[in-house]
């Protein structure tokens, strides 16, 4: 039997950022992964090559090619990155001393794996400690039939041979507000199914306003409040009937409505270990299963299924094997990314949480088509907005949307992780900024912001 400090099932962020720090802290590591490339969901099947198709895409769109490339032709783009991604982590691990094992894994019992390779030798390794971080999958309603090739989600559309002329999104959660988007400009008639009354009714309502206006003016087609009866596909393409009474027809269906925990297959829940209807482990602050040298992170255990949080929990999950104590935890303010066209990103408060806590507070905004690297660039559709305390000017919220949103995010993110007292909408106005910069439109809302309050507030 083979015999390690640590194992760390999955290869995506969470499992990276488990066994970097557990090898760093000079324990035995292994690295198990049942593709056949490292990196996981996430550099395979998620974040990367929808990234990597949408970057594709707004480059076309800004030299006005889209309508000579098919989704396919596409689709090479993002593989090219895919391999490169792959490549980079394999030598993470290969330098850091971390073994890699190929294949499927399942719990024997709570210190011991079983593993089935490609070629279907099964071979037992032991562990004081595992870490789980197997990701997620598409949820699949029992009554649709998803070996169908008309029928597509989130994974198999990454396998798709051919232009789509049409497509009905179901689902606007951000999979389907990003897909849409990539569609819209590629000759491809785009349905957007919404089961909600708005799209991503987590996000501020002015960038919610401003997403579903720019994804209509492109052509897509959005639906609200609608759910789903059934779905018949054929070989010319799939007809969906809601239950409004209404019938789309597509030439192909994109499902992306949820996903589901990677857990049915590890044998965790024979071992006694707690997973919900969702296929998520339930895990304590320290990110430990009810059986303690087990440990779970990053989409495996739900909220907030980020690529960049999942890598933290690796990291703080190997923290507290190595050491037993929490010492870190995420940030109180996660950044959101939304990589639509344009691009979305947040950090804090939305004016609607704000309204429900009745917080007083007031909005400073800077238009992207007024500040001069926007009108450099050609990338003038978009706006930052700030949201502060009307007296203390403490910063709740920053919203942004357009071109490199998920960049400029970050400046006010790191001053609102200050101590309460430093998060002010000053340190805007009393900073120099590059000019002529995209980070400018911090100086120009908080000026903004500042004209609308007492100027004896700030004086």
């Amino acid at each position: 039997m083979n015999n390690y400090d640590a194992i760390v099932i999955g290869s995506g962020p969470g499992g990276e950022g488990a066994a970097m720090k557990l090898t760093k802290s000079g324990l035995k590591v292994a690295v198990c992964d049942r593709l056949e490339n490292i990196g996981g969901n996430s550099t395979h099947k998620g974040t990367i090559p929808s990234k990597a198709l949408r970057h594709a895409t707004e480059i076309l769109e800004e030299r006005d090619t889209l309508t000579s490339v098919s989704f396919p032709e596409l689709l090479l783009t993002a593989e090219n990155v895919i391999e490169q991604q792959s490549k980079l982590r394999k030598r993470f691990y290969e330098r850091n001393w971390v073994d890699i094992i190929d294949g499927w894994a399942k719990f024997v019992d709570e210190n011991t794996i079983e593993v089935l390779n490609a070629t279907g030798v099964k071979e037992r390794y032991h562990a004081k400690y595992f870490v789980i971080a197997t990701g997620s999958h598409p949820y699949h309603p029992e009554d649709i039939d998803f070996s169908h090739p008309r029928i597509l989600d989130s994974d198999k559309i990454l396998e798709l041979k051919e232009h789509p002329r049409s497509l009905t999104i179901y689902g606007a959660g951000v999979i389907g507000c990003e897909y849409a988007s990539i569609f819209k400009g590629l000759r491809t008639k785009v349905n957007l199914v919404n089961t909600r009354s708005q799209l991503l009714a987590f996000l501020d309502d002015e960038i919610i306003d401003a997403l579903s206006y720019h994804l209509r003016e492109n052509g897509i087609l959005i639906r609200h409040n609608e759910e789903y009866e059934k779905v018949v596909a054929d070989d010319e393409g799939v007809t969906l009937y809601l239950k409004s009474n209404k019938k789309i027809r597509s030439s192909y269906l994109f499902w992306a409505q949820g996903r589901t925990g990677n857990s049915e297959e590890l044998g965790v829940k024979e071992l006694g270990i707690e997973v919900d209807y969702k296929g998520t482990i339930k895990v304590n602050e320290n990110h430990q299963t009810n059986i303690p040298n087990i440990y779970a992170v990053g989409d495996i255990v739900g909220y907030p299924s980020l690529a960049s949080a999942s890598y933290d929990q690796g990291r703080f999950a190997a923290t507290h094997i190595v050491t037993g104590k929490k010492i870190r935890h995420l940030v109180e303010y996660i950044p959101t990314g939304i990589y639509t066209l344009p691009e979305i990103s947040s950090v804090g408060l939305t004016e609607k949480e704000l309204t429900t806590e009745k917080v007083p507070y007031e909005s400073g905004r800077a238009f992207f088509r007024n500040l001069a690297r926007a009108q450099i660039t050609g990338h003038t559709v978009g706006v930052l907005k700030i949201l502060f305390h009307p007296e203390t000017l403490e910063i709740f919220g920053i919203h942004c949307f357009g071109h490199g949103a998920s960049e400029i995010i970050h400046i006010g993110q790191a001053i609102m992780s200050q101590k309460k007292g430093n998060r002010s909408l000053l340190y805007f106005v009393n900073t120099t900024f590059n000019y002529p910069t995209m980070a400018e439109a911090y100086r120009v809302a908080a000026l903004n912001g500042l004209n609308r309050v007492d100027p004896e507030v700030y004086s």
